[in-house]
């Protein structure tokens, strides 16, 4: 799975001038750890990180820290005389998680889209399909999101992007699909719209941040001319695809899409996972109670 993550984080300005944005708390964990459990969840083993070069502290949490990192080691020997179990336990439940999981790290030196930061990537994919998952976007679902598009391109073999049914009003925020529906929540992806207006608005189907691509996406990456922001864009090069008659799949996921690309999203899905998570949900709710 490629993981783009080489953004600088306007939208959480201040703090996202020292500290990674992708890996601010989602409760109790970070947001990437969520997103790298979707992808263990699913059966997948293998993460590329797309960074930032200013973002090396991605690779300390995920490789260094479980591998003899020396304030890690320094923080469980303290835990440890200070008989602090749980937290102890917190640590090695992280390692245990990264268990079987291999990582790689390429550099996008400038944030110039996330299709120039999948064009990185190019020679580690090599002539494999890959999953693709944004940063800024958790699916809380019975069947990780990613483990159902992998059931459609298993029978597909051509592009799966994930979608999600929003209202109207909201469409303008997004990349937003036009499509026929092929199958129950399976469609055919017939063009892409960037943040339509409400006029063009083509139907009521978001593109939120998970794919199944085919190594053939490279070819039209490299062929995509950036934008007016001077960006290459994922769907600009998905979008040439579907005019030269490739099909690209859309699918409806089931679950709930939790958005964090923003502060106000961030701290709404936090509200909301922290509220049922089963330590601190229940004390959160009583306060909630008292100060309202």
């Amino acid at each position: 799975m490629i993981l783009p993550i080489g953004g600088v984080g306007t939208r959480f300005l201040p703090l996202s001038r020292v500290f990674p944005k992708e890996l601010w708390p989602l409760v109790d964990i970070p947001l990437l750890q969520h997103i790298v459990k979707e992808a263990k969840d699913s059966g997948i083993n293998e993460i590329i990180f797309v960074i930032s070069p200013d973002k090396k502290i991605v690779f300390d949490y995920f490789v260094k820290a479980p591998n003899g990192f020396e304030p890690a080691k320094k923080i469980e020997k303290i835990l440890s005389e200070r008989k602090k179990d749980s937290m102890l336990k917190e640590l090695k439940d992280l390692d245990e998680f990264l268990k079987g999981l291999s990582f790689s790290f390429v550099f996008q030196k400038k944030p110039l889209g996330d299709g120039h930061a999948l064009m990185q990537t190019a020679k580690l994919v090599e002539k494999e399909p890959f999953a693709v998952s944004f940063g800024d976007d958790i699916v809380e679902a019975q069947t990780p999101c990613l483990e159902q598009l992998l059931k459609v391109f298993k029978t597909c073999q051509r592009p799966v992007i994930a979608l999600h049914s929003l209202p109207k009003e909201k469409l303008p925020s997004y990349g937003v699909v036009k499509a026929e529906k092929i199958a129950n929540r399976l469609f055919r992806v017939k063009g892409i719209i960037e943040k339509p207006s409400l006029e063009e608005i083509p139907s009521d189907l978001a593109i939120v941040g998970k794919y199944i691509l085919t190594p053939e996406i490279f070819e039209y990456l490299r062929r995509t001319p950036p934008d007016k922001g001077g960006e290459i864009r994922l769907a600009g090069a998905l979008e040439k695809m579907i005019k030269d008659g490739k099909m690209v799949y859309g699918y409806e996921f089931e679950g709930k899409w939790l958005e964090c690309g923003n502060k106000a999203d961030w701290l709404k899905s936090n509200f909301y996972l922290a509220l049922k998570h089963p330590q601190y949900g229940p004390e959160l709710r009583q306060f909630i109670k008292e100060v309202i």
